[in-house]
């Protein structure tokens, strides 16, 4: 029954990561998913410090509200002339320095270790569960439901919008829809799927269930459903034979699980068919030789 809890897990973190990271990679906005990766560890400790309870509530509002504050200064910094890549720097530094510095000074003698934040264990998660309506399940599945539902509302309700104000934000504009507001919404969502998954691959390792799914799948779909699909089906794939393998070879579970969305990248990128990096290869070396024998 544990093995079930935790590929069910490792499964959901695939499809809800996998989901939002869609848009972070047609908005050309994937670092943004590292930086608050970090900076919600900010969040989370600042909740504790206020609530001083490590009730999951607590610890998604805090990383939501984490979430908004990197996306709000990245854009100041931004606004004030500062690079992206430059901006995202100093923020995600300066906000994961200070969750550090407040667990050491403030929650010393409490289960937040930067450690277990970062990293997480899968292989725990069927131990630490919540009741809710008579339903005995883990915490990082009920969590990672929670999440996986706003995240499919959001685009159903915001499909249209949220396409628009990614592929032509000046056009969305100018007919009048709230770009900055999107945004900030989109990017809350990214907040949520991040601090969810903190039980499962840890934080470090969801940038790359947010990035690697989304990006293979860029690679292999030509319309934004066939990427979303993909994504959440290469994201699943990944935990399920990441799990095996780890299993097989007695290592960590989430690192093997991160290697798998490396690995399948690198298939996809080398081997697709007719743009595979071997096929133009291929296609260059014969179209050389043609033209050779000319």
């Amino acid at each position: 029954m544990n093995e079930f809890w935790v590929l069910l897990t490792g499964a959901m973190v695939g499809i809800t990561c996998g989901l939002t990271g869609v848009f972070l990679i047609l908005r050309k906005t994937a670092m943004i998913a590292d930086a608050i990766s970090h900076t919600v560890l900010f969040g989370i400790v600042i909740a504790f410090m206020i609530t001083q309870s490590l009730n999951g509530f607590w610890m998604l509002l805090g990383a939501a509200i984490a979430g908004l504050l990197t996306t709000y200064l990245v854009q100041v910094l931004q606004s004030g002339g500062l690079q992206e890549d430059a901006a995202i720097g100093v923020v995600f530094t300066s906000l994961f320095a200070l969750g550090v510095l407040f667990i050491t000074l403030f929650a010393g003698n409490v289960h937040l270790d930067v450690e277990h934040v970062l990293m997480g264990e899968i292989a725990f998660v069927p131990w630490d569960t919540w009741s809710i309506l008579g339903f005995t399940m883990p915490k990082a599945v009920w969590m990672l439901s929670i999440v996986l539902i706003l995240n499919i509302l959001f685009l159903v309700f915001f499909y249209k919008e949220i396409k628009l104000t990614t592929f032509d934000p000046v056009f969305a504009l100018t007919i009048g829809l709230p770009i900055m507001i999107m945004h900030y919404s989109y990017m809350t969502l990214v907040s949520l799927t991040t601090v969810a998954a903190f039980d499962s691959v840890g934080a470090v390792l969801v940038v790359a269930m947010l990035i690697g799914p989304a990006a293979t799948a860029y690679l292999l779909s030509k319309s934004v459903r066939g990427m979303i699909l993909w994504s959440m089906a290469l994201g699943v794939t990944a935990a399920i034979t990441g799990y095996y393998l780890a299993k097989l070879w007695n290592t960590s579970i989430a690192g093997m699980m991160a290697s798998m969305i490396g690995i399948l990248f690198m298939i996809v990128f080398l081997f697709m068919p007719h743009d595979g990096f071997v096929w133009k290869t291929l296609k260059r070396l014969k179209l050389n030789a043609s033209k050779s024998a000319l």
